[in-house]
């Protein structure tokens, strides 16, 4: 199967330019690898006037998991609503995005779940260059 942005679009809560993954590379039960290349965009909708901060990785990681949490979710026919409720331990090592050549890397690995809660691992890359590293947790059933 393909998983491209017209698949991750149906799939998550953000439609349009909000939706910022390219293709998922890689998934298994444990961890997901998705490419982005809007980080380039001059149009991001995340980005200000003096570029696309860091931070904006955070949205990226969180995209990630909610793709991971659909593909995982065979049964679901759509874009299942889940809210980032924190994020730990974020480090970045650049001060913008937007000058980033190549594609990103989006890393999330799943360290733990409940019916409620999912806590992920996750990683923003440049090749093997890390970016932004860090934890988030993420809501789940939040629509209830």
């Amino acid at each position: 199967m393909n998983f491209d942005h017209a698949w991750i679009e149906s799939r998550i809560p953000h439609k349009g330019s909000m939706c910022l993954l390219d293709a998922v590379v890689h998934w298994d039960d444990a961890a997901i690898v998705c490419r982005a290349i809007s980080h380039r965009d001059p149009i991001n909708p995340l980005r200000r006037e003096e570029g696309l901060g860091p931070t904006a990785g955070i949205e990226y990681a969180a995209q990630a998991m909610a793709v991971h949490g659909a593909l995982l979710d065979k049964e679901a026919e759509g874009a299942r609503v889940g809210y980032l409720t924190s994020t730990r331990d974020v480090i970045w090592h650049e001060q913008r995005l937007d000058t980033i050549a190549g594609d990103l890397t989006v890393r999330a690995e799943r360290q733990s779940a409940n019916a409620g809660n999912v806590l992920y691992q996750f990683q923003l890359l440049d090749g093997a260059r890390v970016l932004l590293s860090g934890r988030a947790t993420v809501m789940l059933n939040a629509a209830a």
